[in-house]
């Protein structure tokens, strides 16, 4: 075929270009593969709010992908358009997580790869990614941190509530203080040596401090 019989091909001929049972397969192994993803991201996220709109998400974009890659390979005409049109698509969405970024490339990736025909590299693949994140991204070798706000009424009593944080966590680091006239608020990183949070509630009837605050934190510090 020459170029020139490239741009003269015409709508109907592309109709049969890829065939029904070629197109079924590889969205039903993209939906497959993409529902893996998803509960291995359900399984691995560590984050503080859980968004089932992006593990639903890495299913249409596995999809999407093969559907886009079969288009694209079927047609050279349509790849061309394709590169200009994908070129001017922008997406402002922040990526709060550095893992969701694995998350994306890879089933963008799954896609091309099914797409392409390599079945067993896109399964097997998917499977060893799953795997290797499965065992790194669970493991927590340190305690879940968590931020302690206190409400004091000046300095003797910060200094009691920061020994009684001291004796009864594992870490205890200041992280942030603001002095007011008659008020001090303290902000302190702690790692808790179990689950019990009951501590927190003799810190708040402690002489001196007015309130005490125990929030889950899973960013990390500079410093």
């Amino acid at each position: 075929m020459s170029f020139q019989d490239v741009f003269k091909s015409s709508f109907l001929e592309n109709v049969g270009a890829i065939s029904i049972l070629d197109m079924a397969l590889a969205l039903v192994l993209a939906f497959g593969v993409g529902l893996f993803i998803f509960l291995v991201y359900k399984l691995t996220y560590a984050g503080v709010m859980y968004s089932s709109g992006f593990g639903v998400t890495l299913i249409a974009l596995t999809m999407i992908t093969t559907l886009v890659i079969l288009a694209v390979t079927s047609n050279v005409v349509l790849s061309l358009g394709m590169v200009g049109a994908l070129s001017i698509v922008r997406f402002r969405t922040a990526i709060k997580e550095p893992l969701d970024i694995a998350f994306l490339f890879w089933a963008i990736a799954v896609g091309i790869v099914l797409a392409a025909g390599m079945i067993p590299l896109a399964v097997f693949g998917s499977l060893f990614i799953g795997i290797v994140l499965l065992i790194f991204a669970t493991r927590k070798d340190v305690p879940k941190p968590f931020i302690v706000v206190l409400n004091c009424d000046g300095q003797k009593s910060e200094e009691k509530a920061r020994e009684f944080l001291m004796k009864h966590t594992k870490r205890c680091a200041v992280k942030s203080k603001t002095a007011r006239k008659g008020q001090t608020e303290l902000t302190c990183e702690v790692r808790l040596r179990g689950n019990d949070t009951d501590f927190i509630n003799e810190l708040s009837e402690m002489e001196g401090v007015q309130s005490a605050v125990l929030v889950s934190y899973n960013g990390d510090y500079m410093g």
